[in-house]
């Protein structure tokens, strides 16, 4: 079995607002070590404000001098916090307009959580046809996933993507009711997921771990993606974590892998 570790963009739902100070970054501050990097501990104090919502996702930061006379920092410190931020995926630099907390859209999710492609190498985002919505009590394996205790409320999703017009993937998506209340019970279930927990529940995904391997299609699975019994598959095992490192997703994606791969790019 091969891993691969993704590591994309942002936050968990914050309601207290943290007042940050110069004096948050004192020497033997938890969190905050003496031997740490003076931007290195600037960087952690944004992101404790991103993980507190302080910053919502798609909101422009105060300018690096304003952050500097807040921080107490040079604004050089500044901005090399951000640039380890934006290297990161949390925030967006635009030229000429200011440094914006990243937010989940159409091209985060096609270019950051999203690698099947078809032959000529093409991004495109699939479509998904919502297949089933249930609820019960999480399994030993669901909870070890999503830290929970066994029995605890689930949500199971599980639906079918289609790339250029074909069935190639079918994938169940376990989530936490206690974080994603009534989820899918409305019917609502876009097909970008992570914008739904970003707006509506403000739990956004910061980076996801998948875990690939190679199996063969169930008789179930393979009339879903209109293929013999049997078809080797690629299974993607991805947990989804919030910028505070919780689990917030568990994801089985069964893949089509005739006319589609999965594309890394390393660099």
């Amino acid at each position: 079995m091969s891993y691969i570790r993704h590591m994309n963009c942002l936050r968990v739902n914050g309601s207290a607002v943290n007042q940050i100070s110069t004096k948050d970054m004192r020497p033997g501050k938890a969190g905050n070590p003496a031997r740490q990097p003076l931007y290195a501990q600037v960087r952690a104090l944004i992101l404790r404000r991103l993980i507190d919502g302080v910053w919502r996702p798609g909101t422009m930061l105060p300018s690096e001098i304003q952050l500097g006379v807040e921080f107490g920092v040079s604004q050089g410190t500044v901005r090399k916090a951000l640039d380890a931020l934006a290297a990161e995926n949390l925030v967006v630099r635009r030229q000429g307009r200011g440094t914006f907390v990243a937010e989940h859209d159409l091209d985060r999710a096609l270019f950051h959580f999203f690698h099947m492609v078809g032959e000529n190498a093409e991004r495109q985002l699939p479509d998904s046809r919502v297949l089933s919505c249930r609820y019960g009590k999480a399994s030993a394996t669901e909870a070890a996933q999503l830290a929970l205790l066994k029995g605890d409320p689930v949500a199971r999703i599980r639906r079918v993507r289609v790339l250029g017009g074909v069935p190639a993937i079918v994938e169940t998506i376990v989530v936490s009711e206690a974080l994603f209340p009534n989820i899918g019970r409305d019917g609502d279930l876009p097909n970008t997921i992570y914008e739904l927990y970003e707006r509506r529940y403000e739990v956004t995904v910061a980076r996801a771990e998948e875990r690939l391997r190679a199996k063969a299609a169930e008789p179930a699975i393979a009339e879903l993606l209109e293929i013999e019994p049997g078809t080797p598959l690629l299974e993607i095992d991805r947990t989804a974590f919030s910028l505070d490192g919780a689990p917030v997703e568990w994801r089985l994606s069964l893949c089509e892998t005739r006319s589609h791969y999965y594309l890394a790019e390393l660099v």
